[in-house]
C-alpha cells in the first residue's frame, strides 16, 4: 500500500511505518495519506489529495477529528484492513464575476465556504436563494457575512456562530447580521446561491491559504460536491459530526 506521511512532524512516523512491510512510503500518488497533527492537518491533506483515503492520527490538543490510539495499533489495523472507511459530504462552490463568468476553478471544501466582510469597519450586504427560492422574499442581509457548512464542519466555525451542530444537510449561519434569523439547515440536495450586493467581501474555504476578493455583483453557487471525502476511522461513526 503506497503510504504518504503528511504533517509538520509526520517524519516522526517513518520508523513506525517501516515496521509494516506492506506499507510503502511514497511522496506522490498515494493509496492512503496518513495525517499526523490536528484537524487542520486533515483539512490541508484533503485539499492536496482530494478523494484519497486519509488516516488522521492525533498529534495535537485540538485533533478532535484525529485518532488518539497508539500509532502501532492504528497501523496494524490499517494493514489488516480493519479500519472503517467513512464518507463525508463536501461542498462545491462556483464563484462568478458580475457577468456570470467563473472567477476561478470551483472550490471544494470539507468544512465550509466562508464569506466575510472585506473591511473591518464596513458590513457586507448580500441576498440568498435556496434552489432559486429567494430567502425572506429577497431580503438584503447586512452583517459580517455567512458560513455554509457541511455536517463535518458543523463542529467548527458553524458551531462557534450558532453554538449548535447538525448531522444531515447543509448549515447556513449568518455572522452578526441585523436579521432575526441566525442560521438554518437545508437538505444537502439543494443549491445555495449568494449574491453580493455591496462589498468589499472575501470568500475563503476550509484552511486554504488563498482567498478571493468579492465585490457587488459577484455570486457564489454552493452545492454538495459530487465526490465525498474518504476518512479511515477506528470505529464506525454515529454521525458525521462525531469525534473520532
Amino acid at each position: 500500500m503506497k503510504t504518504l506521511l503528511y504533517g509538520a512532524h509526520a517524519g516522526d512516523l517513518s520508523t513506525d511505518v517501516q515496521r509494516f512491510p506492506s506499507l510503502e512510503l511514497v511522496h506522490t500518488n498515494p493509496d492512503v495519506v496518513i495525517c499526523y497533527g490536528g484537524d487542520g492537518t486533515l483539512l490541508s491533506a484533503e485539499l492536496q489529495w482530494p478523494g484519497v483515503p486519509k488516516l488522521p492520527i492525533r498529534n495535537s490538543r485540538r485533533g478532535h477529528r484525529c485518532m488518539p490510539h497508539p500509532i502501532g495499533d492504528i497501523l496494524a489495523r490499517l494493514t489488516a484492513n480493519e479500519l472503517h472507511r467513512s464518507e463525508f459530504v463536501k461542498l462545491c462552490c462556483e464563484v462568478l464575476h458580475d457577468d456570470g463568468t467563473p472567477m476561478t476553478e470551483p472550490l471544494a471544501a470539507m468544512n465550509e465556504i466562508n464569506v466575510h466582510m472585506g473591511r473591518i469597519n464596513s458590513a457586507v450586504r448580500f441576498k440568498l436563494w435556496i434552489d432559486e427560492e429567494p430567502f425572506e422574499d429577497g431580503l438584503e442581509i447586512v452583517g459580517d457575512g455567512l458560513v455554509v457548512s457541511t455536517p463535518f464542519g458543523s463542529t467548527a466555525y458553524y458551531n462557534q456562530i450558532t453554538r449548535g451542530m447538525f448531522h444531515t444537510g447543509l448549515g447556513i449561519a449568518f455572522k452578526y447580521t441585523s436579521h432575526c434569523v441566525s442560521h438554518l439547515v437545508v437538505k444537502d440536495t439543494v443549491t445555495v446561491r449568494v449574491l453580493i450586493t455591496r462589498g468589499p467581501a472575501v470568500a475563503a474555504y476550509d484552511n486554504a491559504p488563498e482567498f478571493l476578493g468579492l465585490q457587488a455583483g459577484n455570486e457564489l453557487i454552493i452545492r454538495k460536491h459530487s465526490h465525498p471525502a474518504l476518512i479511515l476511522t477506528w470505529d464506525p461513526l454515529s454521525a458525521p459530526s462525531a469525534q473520532f
